[in-house]
C-alpha cells in the first residue's frame, strides 16, 4: 500500500492526467485511482474535493453539471487549454524528477 505521504505532491498530476481522456466526477476518479494503482492506493474524498477546487480556482479544470449514466445528477470536471498546458509541464517535470530519484535509489556499477 502507498502511503498518503508519498503521493501527496501527485494527486494534482494524477487528476489531471485522469481528466486528460474524459471529463468526471469525483466518486469514478476515486474508483478509477484506486483500480489504476491496483488498490495500492486509495484517495481520501477529502483529498480528492480539496484538489479538484484547488484546480479548478487556478483555471486547470472547470466543472459543470451533467447526468452520470445511472441517471443521478453530477458535477464533472474537464480540463482547461491552461490545465492541458501545466499537464504537460508537470510530466515533464515528473520524468526529471524520477530520473533524478532513481540515480539515488538505482546507482549503475562503476559510476564514481
Amino acid at each position: 500500500m502507498i502511503s498518503a505521504d508519498a503521493i501527496r505532491g501527485y494527486i494534482d498530476l494524477i487528476v489531471l492526467s485522469l481528466l486528460q481522456h474524459h471529463p468526471s466526477y469525483a466518486y469514478e476518479l476515486a474508483k478509477t485511482i484506486s483500480e489504476v494503482s491496483g488498490e495500492a492506493y486509495s484517495i481520501k474524498q477529502t483529498t480528492l474535493y480539496t484538489a479538484l477546487k484547488r484546480l479548478e480556482a487556478a483555471g486547470l479544470t472547470e466543472s459543470f453539471a451533467d447526468v452520470s449514466g445511472s441517471g443521478k445528477p453530477r458535477t464533472y470536471y474537464r480540463l482547461t487549454p491552461q490545465g492541458s498546458a501545466h499537464l504537460s509541464d508537470k510530466l515533464a517535470e515528473w520524468e526529471d524528477t524520477k530520473n533524478l530519484v532513481d540515480r539515488f535509489a538505482f546507482p549503475q556499477k562503476g559510476r564514481s
